[in-house]
């Protein structure tokens, strides 16, 4: 799939928030730069978040307990080492949609029955977008 800009990330991003689940965990892998916030900032708004959306690289974990699901923005840029992601207490979050940002650094089994969506550059500032879709979302991909 071709998403032309940032807002078109954004929209796709709304439009897969309208098919999640409790207990979904979607991880997001791409280059810097690519979009992966801009797509998961779009999934929060959509679900009534009304706030910024800042990136969590810093704090890793950002929770937004308040949404419908309940969702918890994960960055795994600084994790340098996946034993480092027992510390996180992503096991609390039982009835959260997971968005995970870099889980490659987690390690290649970390989230198997996630739906994994890749960003990638392509011309003129557009993304290309591919998704692994597991088992458990089958009848709800793609959004529509």
């Amino acid at each position: 799939m071709i998403l032309e800009d940032e807002k078109a990330t954004a929209r796709f991003g709304a439009a897969v928030a309208a098919i999640a689940r409790p207990r979904d965990t979607i991880t997001l892998s791409g280059p810097l730069g690519v979009g992966k916030t801009a797509l998961a900032r779009g999934f929060i708004a959509a679900l009534g978040h009304e706030s910024d959306v800042p990136s969590p690289s810093f704090a890793i974990v950002q929770p937004y307990d308040e949404l419908e699901p309940p969702v918890w923005h994960v960055d795994l840029y600084r994790i340098e080492h996946p034993s480092e992601i027992d510390e996180l207490g992503l096991d609390s979050a039982a009835d959260a949609v997971l968005l995970v940002e870099w889980p490659e650094r987690a390690g290649a089994n970390a989230w198997p029955q996630a739906l994994a969506l890749s960003l990638d550059f392509a011309q003129d500032g557009e993304r290309i977008l591919t998704a692994k879709v597991p088992p458990s979302w089958e009848g709800r991909w793609p959004p529509r």
